[in-house]
């Protein structure tokens, strides 16, 4: 496949979608017909070791007609902390380095705040650290605060697990000089599956990465001296895993309660992107063929950050 004109500089597209979408075949694909690099807005594919339970699928980023360059996947361990204010430098640092080379920057991944704060230009400050208190405090005190100073939150994962409120709140309470993007020239699109549909797309999906290994990937990680509880701050399939391997789930019971847990986590991705357009972004919905056919910046104007 020949790839097609160079888009304007400062160009960035955003490909999005929910958990088993598909997003990142459709990137690669896209990313091949228009001489495009990906960077990964997801906020767990950052860490080394954690390739199975995060869906990584390294392997799609190789095709029969070349491989397409990837950026912030493999970048840090998980033992250290990584937040929106880590990803958003480091998106810049890729973004300027691609469009440096005269390639097409597509940010693809389903961390639904790392998207946001690139398309409304989060106002971020680097969190702070040391000995502000917050850990001593009970999950609902942390809770009451987060909620007084991000009232938008009220239905995010950042309400759902203790280290994600307190780093939550060490970002909304820090000071310092205030960190934001450049302008730039944005195209949305999403890719989209009818509910049942990606129910079954879970469902495969979960059976797979159980086959190729999830579960010795875990007891890999708590090998290497990470606890249960910070396996849990990794998401989902790490969690419920956990509980397994701790004989608080049988496998059966497990993966029900997983597969079950992924669907409801896909549904709130789904109701965050239909928010950010409530407030104002457009998003492209399409299938991955239809993403294929898009005449970039030429069918609809792009939109600038908000």
């Amino acid at each position: 496949m020949m790839p097609e004109a160079p888009a304007p500089a400062g160009s960035l597209v955003i490909i999005l979608g929910s958990t088993a979408s598909g997003k990142t075949r459709a990137a690669v694909r896209f990313a091949l017909k228009h001489n495009g690099e990906i960077i990964s807005a997801d906020s767990r594919q950052v860490y080394r070791g954690m390739d199975i339970g995060t869906g990584k699928d390294l392997s799609e980023y190789r095709t029969e007609e070349g491989a397409v360059p990837f950026h912030l996947i493999d970048i840090y361990e998980p033992e250290e902390d990584y937040d929106l204010f880590r990803f958003r430098k480091d998106f810049m640092a890729a973004w300027s380095d691609i469009i440096s080379r005269g390639k097409l920057p597509i940010l693809c991944g389903g961390s639904a705040m790392y998207i946001d704060s690139v398309l409304r230009n989060y106002e971020l400050r680097e969190s702070s650290r040391g000995d502000d208190g917050l850990d001593a405090l009970s999950g609902e005190e942390l809770r009451g605060r987060l909620l007084r100073l991000r009232p938008e939150l009220h239905n995010t994962t950042d309400l759902l697990e203790r280290e994600r409120m307190i780093r939550a709140l060490r970002i909304a309470s820090s000071s310092g000089d205030i960190y934001t993007l450049p302008p730039m020239r944005i195209m949305v699109f999403g890719i989209t599956h009818p509910l049942p549909v990606l129910r079954q797309r879970i469902g495969l999906r979960l059976k797979q990465r159980l086959e190729e290994g999830m579960i010795a990937e875990t007891e890999r990680l708590l090998a290497r001296g990470l606890s249960h509880e910070r396996l849990h701050y990794f998401g989902l399939e790490y969690k419920y895993i956990s509980m397994y391997l701790k004989g608080e789930l049988n496998l059966n019971d497990m993966r029900q309660k997983l597969e079950a847990a992924i669907y409801e986590f896909a549904r709130k991705q789904l109701k965050w992107y239909r928010k950010m357009e409530r407030e104002g972004v457009t998003i492209h919905w399409v299938t991955e063929e239809e993403l294929l056919r898009v005449n970039l910046f030429d069918d609809t104007p792009p939109q600038k950050t908000l």
